[in-house]
């Protein structure tokens, strides 16, 4: 494809890398782009990353494993949009994502992503497990398959296949049967949300899966949905709608925020802990959301809340946006974004890593392994932590 008919062709070449891009909005660092934290080479900076995608749309560039990976690395966290002074910020990760698209149709791709996307597709989930495996993480639970409930529960590839996050899925699903909340799973009939499709650039692929979901959806009359996981939550809400899918998409901490207001929700138990957060790019800069997560730890007895340095829209990304919580191309070292989130979570006092999202969830726990931090510091899904604070073992 040659760059005149790149679809961002009239405004990529504006970027001239004043490398705004790579601080927080609190101007801490230049180490706020997780490719950059992890390698300190401009390249892996978005002003680099987009000079890059100029040069090979171009031809002045040959394409290489390399590159492909450098484009590969951004998480599409939206820290350069956030920083990014001119008026084509909010098209930065769509640059990138676009860029993507078109190695795809190349079929010039890393083997890791490959791998990723076939996985998908052939299984419904990146890791490459059964289908029939998907309802897991509902093992010793009694909860009920969708069936027209108000609300239906979608778990996600994460929540419903890793070991750690499944338990964060089981303590959002004991939460909502605790509060006599109406809700459903679909079980082993739940397919992957295509969120982390979407952003490696395989708009085929997403399309079926958006597709999917919605039929299904509408066929069980589902009208309200519920996600573990801020990934799917931006998916359902911010890009199903092009395709005919206008739910009520929640995520989870909105719907648990409600249910403690209106008394349906005891949270008196307390926990005792003095804890930080750490902001999901899906849930912060993707969708604005930075308050309902801390109201909720708020109400919360006993609990102490200790920001780190950077938080809402300067928070560091974990590094596992895009599919790098499997694809894994910003990790293997100690400047790694998720060994140095937690390293930001230590230096507060805290003892708890609050996260709301099942691929924080596990980047930063296996993160805290890598730094030797386990006994000074856990990291708790905000419904684990309010299911302890409400009486459950």
């Amino acid at each position: 494809m040659p760059i005149e008919t790149y679809e961002f062709n009239d405004v990529i070449h504006r970027c001239f890398r004043c490398g705004y891009c790579k601080f927080p909005t609190n101007w801490t660092d230049v180490n706020n782009c997780p490719p950059y934290a992890r390698f300190r080479m401009e390249p892996y900076s978005c002003g680099g990353r987009l000079w890059l995608t100029r040069a090979w749309l171009n031809e002045t560039l040959d394409w290489s494993e390399h590159l492909a990976e450098i484009l590969y690395s951004c998480t599409t966290c939206r820290n350069c949009e956030v920083k990014c002074p001119l008026s084509f910020n909010v098209d930065i990760v769509n640059m990138v994502v676009a860029a993507r698209s078109e190695m795809i149709e190349r079929g010039k791709v890393p083997q890791a992503v490959r791998r990723f996307l076939e996985n998908i597709d052939l299984h419904g989930n990146p890791y490459g497990n059964a289908r029939s495996r998907r309802d897991s993480w509902m093992e010793g639970m009694d909860t009920d398959r969708y069936e027209g409930q108000e609300y239906l529960y979608y778990v996600g590839c994460t929540g419903s296949y890793d070991t750690r996050a499944q338990r964060s899925a089981r303590a959002l699903g004991t939460l909502l049967g605790r509060a006599g909340v109406s809700f459903g799973v679909l079980g082993n009939e739940e397919n992957c949300d295509g969120n982390e499709v979407h952003k490696l650039g395989e708009a085929g692929l997403f399309e079926m899966l958006a597709q999917d979901n919605i039929e299904r959806f509408k066929a069980l009359g589902a009208k309200k949905i519920v996600t573990l996981s801020p990934h799917a939550y931006n998916a359902m809400k911010n890009l199903y709608p092009r395709y005919g899918g206008d739910f009520q998409v929640f995520h989870y901490t909105r719907l648990l925020l409600e249910l403690i207001k209106e008394g349906r929700l005891d949270v008196s138990g307390g926990f005792d802990a003095q804890v930080t957060y750490h902001d999901p790019c899906f849930l912060g800069r993707w969708n604005d959301e930075y308050e309902t997560p801390r109201r909720l730890l708020a109400a919360v007895p006993s609990l102490r809340l200790a920001e780190m340095e950077k938080n809402r829209d300067a928070a560091l990304c974990c590094g596992g946006g895009a599919g790098n919580f499997e694809i894994d191309l910003l990790g293997g070292s100690d400047s790694s974004p998720a060994r140095l989130r937690v390293r930001h979570a230590a230096e507060t006092g805290a003892t708890v890593l609050a996260v709301a999202c099942p691929k924080c969830l596990v980047m930063l726990e296996d993160a805290l392994k890598a730094e030797e931090l386990e006994g000074k510091l856990a990291v708790k899904d905000i419904a684990e932590i309010l299911a302890e604070a409400s009486g459950m073992k």
